[in-house]
């Protein structure tokens, strides 16, 4: 299970990760997040950004070094990642990395409740999905394939993965719509006739039951 943390909000993950290499003001943590592309790993709010550094130094993982004034611009406070911080990011990456935990992603959600759709809306709706979905996996391949030879590999794991991840769900909606579109979907019929009556089909009504009744202690 994972670990309540102090700052449990993974901006604070991807701050101390930027702080370990050298101290930084905000603005500049902001900037090398943004140029590494870290929004694309993980769900960043950048509204928050200031509010979760100040949570960190609050509980000890930053502190305050100096302040600096460039110009006309407004005082930055620096800081630097503490003992407390560089442990903290040690122990949360250790525990993402070993420990699976149930995420919920908004795709599985639409499936949860795909049925107050009709099939041949479905059908249209995931053929765009795919079709996205390739387009994101050339791109991701092309982009891998530039870099290769110039960056190490271990910096391009995350890209790696979210490559296999989209290459896995392009594979089962390519496999969902070909069910589909042959009609060899299971229960695609009584799914179409709910539609078009309006009603529930008295099959699946009565399939709830005989589940309700087996579960009833």
């Amino acid at each position: 299970m994972a670990k309540r943390r102090k700052v449990g909000n993974l901006l604070a993950l991807a701050v101390l990760s930027a702080v370990m290499e050298r101290p930084m003001h905000p603005y500049e943590m902001a900037s090398v997040l943004r140029e590494r592309g870290k929004e694309r790993d993980m769900n960043i709010k950048w509204g928050s950004f200031y509010t979760v550094v100040r949570n960190m130094e609050k509980h000890g993982l930053l502190e305050a070094t100096e302040s600096v004034r460039q110009g006309g611009r407004p005082e930055r406070t620096v800081y630097r990642i503490t003992d407390a911080g560089r442990a903290e990011l040690v122990d949360w990456v250790r525990e993402l990395v070993s420990t699976p935990e149930r995420e919920f992603f908004r795709f599985e959600a639409g499936l949860s409740v795909l049925v107050v759709l009709p099939p041949d809306e479905v059908t249209a709706l995931l053929g765009q999905r795919l079709s996205l979905l390739e387009a994101e996996i050339a791109d991701t391949r092309e982009s891998l394939g530039r870099v290769a030879g110039q960056i190490p590999r271990v910096l391009l794991l995350e890209t790696e993965y979210d490559l296999a991840m989209r290459e896995a769900e392009a594979a089962w909606v390519r496999s969902l719509l070909g069910e589909l579109t042959s009609g060899s979907l299971p229960e695609l019929e009584l799914w179409r006739r709910f539609h078009e009556t309006g009603q529930v089909p008295q099959e699946v009504l009565d399939i709830a039951e005989r589940s309700r009744t087996k579960d009833a202690p």
